[in-house]
């Protein structure tokens, strides 16, 4: 009896084993076979880069675990590259901080929100080629002393910010004499703070510089003749992937192949159709 029951119980034991052992390859090949999606993470909030808004008009995509659509640039870009690489493309609303620690995680396969691809950054996450150049400009409130600046250091005095882990709050310190005041988490809460008088302008680039002047016709975006120093590297955008990923290389391609003209014409349209609350 105690020898049947023994060998009835490894029987038993050996089929859960084996069970067990299946049901792991089948769990693994589904998670690297099955997955079609390319999710792409961004804050939504940096027009006309990307943005928020509540339905799919003018191509925007619908927004993982929300009823909004995220709509921009960043989002055609993502689009095109998703296109290329065959894949359903998914979008994962992020705040800009938790962008790369979401890459690195896993939560999302890359990164298109108008990130430039700087030394600091490269050490933890790769770049592909840059996707858009762009100028900085200040953004100010219009009929202020420094709506008609040509130079930086006409801001000396001013209170100026930037957004949180930036390079754009970096350069406030070219400017002399300046009041360099707290960065802030997004351009929205800078638009309201400038509108409201607590700061006297906010660095920017010039596409959201054209999206915030647009949206709200009390602001003016200021370029410089004499303007700030940065490297090539800070005013360029690119897809921010995980370290050694097989993407980097049919992502380069694909945005290789995208016209600089039709660059200009869906950078252009996303300007003329950011929503007004942006």
């Amino acid at each position: 009896m105690r020898n049947k029951l023994t060998l009835f119980l490894v029987l038993i034991l050996s089929a859960m084993l084996l069970l067990a052992g299946c049901g792991t390859s089948s769990d693994s090949a589904s998670g690297s076979n099955d997955d079609n999606t390319f999710k792409v993470g961004m804050e939504a909030g940096y027009a006309p880069f990307n943005w928020t808004q509540n339905d799919d008009s003018n191509g925007a995509v619908k927004i993982e675990g929300s009823s909004e659509y995220a709509g921009g640039y960043d989002v055609e870009i993502a689009k095109k590259v998703a296109e290329g690489l065959g894949k359903e493309l998914v979008i994962v609303k992020t705040e800009w901080d938790g962008l790369v620690p979401g890459l690195v995680s896993g939560k999302i396969d890359a990164i298109i929100a108008g990130m430039s691809p700087t030394a600091e950054r490269k050490e933890t996450i790769d770049f592909s080629g840059n996707y858009y150049t762009s100028n900085l400009v200040m953004v100010v409130k219009k009929g202020s002393e420094f709506e008609n600046a040509t130079s930086i250091q006409d801001f000396k005095g001013a209170k100026i910010t930037a957004q949180l882990n930036t390079f754009h709050y970096s350069v406030i310190d070219q400017i002399n004499s300046v009041e360099k005041k707290t960065a802030m988490d997004n351009f929205p809460a800078m638009r309201v703070a400038l509108e409201s008088g607590v700061i006297d302008g906010y660095v920017s680039e010039r596409p959201e510089g054209i999206s915030a002047s647009t949206a709200n016709d009390k602001f003016v975006m200021v370029e410089f003749k004499d303007g700030f120093k940065t490297s090539e590297e800070e005013t360029t955008t690119a897809v921010g992937l995980q370290k050694g990923s097989d993407l980097t290389e049919k992502i380069n391609k694909i945005l290789a192949d995208i016209p600089e003209e039709e660059r200009t014409s869906m950078m252009d349209n996303a300007i003329k159709n950011q929503p007004a609350a942006e």
